[in-house]
């Protein structure tokens, strides 16, 4: 069981990062206390008493103690009398220190005996709840702290999550959670015909909501599939709108350390369907971004990646790249294609520098065709304008904030 009081939690530097002080009209006074919706136990408790709970959580599922230390979830539901029969976890695992793709075993917590089931590892297709793993359960409860990318995959489990409950009669409580990206709306849309796991849904790369607002709009545009609707409620977040910047208590996975890093990684994950490293295997992830066919008169900034936690076989695993690290003083608000642009044209290796993955990632064929053909940044992003306008229309219907 992760600890009640997370004394090994990674806070988030504050450098270029603060919250903003808003009006909260419940108390008619200015906080810049956001209220996470684990945090607001009694609108949701009554509904858990008397039932078999299953919860859907990872590292990041805590909330706030009186004495503003931080206690999991799990543990505090367990502590009320809350009858929670197992757990199901999403990529890197419970504890959320697992390597990004990593196969995760099904395991049970030593303490409390809670069965753990893992939704990325190999007794499963990546996401899927099995009709048993669900048998005698009357309630989900889903509550992971999301970095609002179409990439990172815990709105591919929560679509997953949502379709087994739709189909086995569960209501499921979503207890919101901000987005540290929610300040635009950018990239391509998803071609369908590219439909995976790290992309299930037509939505831009940065969609601009919080998991609970996309959890409405899976339910309200029918993306379940064969009429499945979902009995779905959202637990709000108090004192939170959409010019809130959010500090997140808790690294949300191993290879996203900082707030710099989360910024940065809609446009930088794009070099992960590329021959360019963006740091794993080092403790610059996704801040810096690299590689040996980069010409390092060029480039100046030299990394080496070697395996750790994150990562245990690194691109370009103990090979020296020439790339670039970007300055915190960036503050990106829309998808940044100039590093990708300029690392294929000064590339000395361009008939390997996209690989099958980049398609998956952009969701689309079209961006690879544009850099290969030379296209620039201005035109490029007039491509997206027309799907990226008919997606705002669909995303206003179910914004909370």
């Amino acid at each position: 069981m992760i600890k009640s009081n997370l004394l090994f939690i990674l806070f988030f530097t504050t450098t270029c990062y603060c919250n903003n002080i808003i009006l909260d009209k419940k108390l008619n006074k200015h906080t810049n206390k956001i209220i996470v919706g684990a945090e607001r136990v009694e609108d949701y408790k009554s509904s858990l008493i008397n039932k078999n709970i299953a919860i859907v959580a990872n590292h990041t599922s805590v909330i706030r103690t009186i004495r503003s230390n931080y206690t999991h979830l799990v543990d505090s539901l367990i502590n009320s009398k809350i009858d929670v029969k197992k757990i199901f976890t999403p990529e890197h695992g419970y504890g959320g220190s697992k390597p990004n793709g990593a196969n995760i075993d099904d395991s049970v917590d030593d303490q409390t005996g809670l069965e753990i089931i893992s939704l990325h590892g190999k007794n499963r297709k990546y996401g899927e709840i099995l009709d048993s793993d669900i048998e005698n359960i009357d309630l989900m409860i889903f509550d992971i702290q999301d970095v609002g990318v179409r990439f990172y995959t815990h709105i591919s489990t929560l679509h997953y999550v949502m379709k087994a409950c739709a189909k086995n009669n569960i209501p499921l409580i979503l207890l919101d959670r901000p987005n540290p990206n929610i300040h635009y709306v950018d990239g391509p849309v998803l071609n369908l015909k590219n439909q995976s796991f790290v992309g299930m849904h037509k939505v831009p790369i940065v969609y601009g909501m919080t998991i609970g607002e996309y959890s409405l709009m899976i339910n309200g545009e029918g993306w379940l599939g064969d009429n499945l609707k979902c009995d779905l409620s959202v637990i709000r977040l108090e004192n939170y709108d959409r010019e809130s910047i959010y500090n997140l208590p808790i690294k949300p996975s191993p290879n996203l350390p900082t707030a710099e890093s989360i910024n940065y990684y809609p446009s930088l994950c794009l070099f992960e369907g590329t021959n360019v490293s963006v740091g794993r295997g080092t403790e610059k992830q996704f801040i810096i971004y690299g590689s040996p066919f980069l010409d390092k008169k060029v480039f100046k900034y030299e990394f080496t990646p070697y395996p750790n936690s994150g990562s245990t076989n690194p691109k370009h695993k103990e090979i020296k790249c020439y790339g670039e690290e970007l300055s915190k003083d960036n503050y990106f608000d829309k998808i940044e294609l100039k590093y990708l642009i300029n690392s294929y044209k000064l590339s000395s290796n361009k008939n390997n520098f996209f690989n099958s993955f980049f398609i998956k990632l952009a969701g689309t064929s079209s961006l690879k065709e544009q850099i290969i053909n030379g296209y620039d940044e201005k035109k490029i992003r007039l491509s997206w304008h027309k799907d990226l306008t008919k997606f705002k229309k669909v995303r206003a219907k179910y914004l909370l904030y």
